[in-house]
């Protein structure tokens, strides 16, 4: 790897994270050695990069630093490809329209030896398999979801009862087959999984989410690690 794109690397392993981030990881990530990851960040810190920390302790990309938003590599651009076809085929229809203004984005400000790998692409994703279309607009849930609101949901569970639920959500999930709405269930009080075409009716409550987003974020997170650890 050429010295600069190591240092460009370096750079974009510290955006990535909140936390403080070791020499020792960075040089495994890079496959050098720790001495020369420290000799990197001093020559970054040397050119104003702001980057905070010290060697034992790890290293931090001060807020408010970016670079160009589009310095890709032909591997980044695949994975926006990707990622954005993906989400073309089986995200909703808003989702789906943006992912492709997203990629007819970036083509038009990468450089030239980049567009064969938007224009041309060599991978891509299994076709869709077919959905049932949910009741509820997934456009709207996710509008829901940034505003931190309750809903109030009418639930058909799997053996066809209709059951009425409040629920604070976390995260709207797209699986291959189905759309998942993930939240703590009032009733249960616990996290639920519930699926789009089951909702037969929903509102948004005027009631907020009594949690910041972040900490029922994580929440969730702690709950689904519980929830894998005592799966057989």
């Amino acid at each position: 790897m050429r010295r600069a794109d190591r240092l460009f690397q370096i750079i974009q392993i510290l955006r990535r994270s909140s936390r403080p981030v070791t020499a020792a990881a960075i040089a495994a990530e890079l496959e050098v050695s720790s001495r020369t990851v420290y000799r990197d960040i001093a020559d970054l810190v040397g050119q104003r990069v702001p980057i905070e920390g010290a060697a034992g302790f790890g290293y931090l990309l001060a807020e408010g630093y970016d670079m160009p938003p589009l310095m890709l590599t032909p591997d980044e651009v695949e994975a926006a490809v990707l990622g954005a076809g993906w989400v073309a085929d089986h995200g909703d229809a808003e989702l789906a329209r943006a992912a492709r203004d997203l990629l007819a984005k970036i083509a038009a400000v990468v450089p030239g030896h980049l567009r064969p790998f938007i224009a041309e692409p060599r991978i891509a994703t299994p076709p869709p398999r077919p959905q049932a279309a949910p009741a509820l607009d997934p456009a709207r849930l996710r509008l829901w979801l940034r505003e931190g609101c309750k809903l109030r949901l009418t639930y058909r569970t799997g053996d066809g009862r209709e059951t009425e639920r409040t629920v604070w959500p976390v995260v709207l999930g797209y699986a291959e087959t189905s759309r998942l709405l993930i939240g703590w269930c009032e009733l249960r009080q616990d996290f639920r999984h519930f699926r789009l075409d089951r909702v037969t009716a929903a509102e948004a409550l005027a009631e907020r989410v009594p949690l910041r987003p972040w900490v029922l974020r994580r929440r969730w997170l702690d709950w689904r690690a519980r929830e894998r650890g005592a799966a057989p």
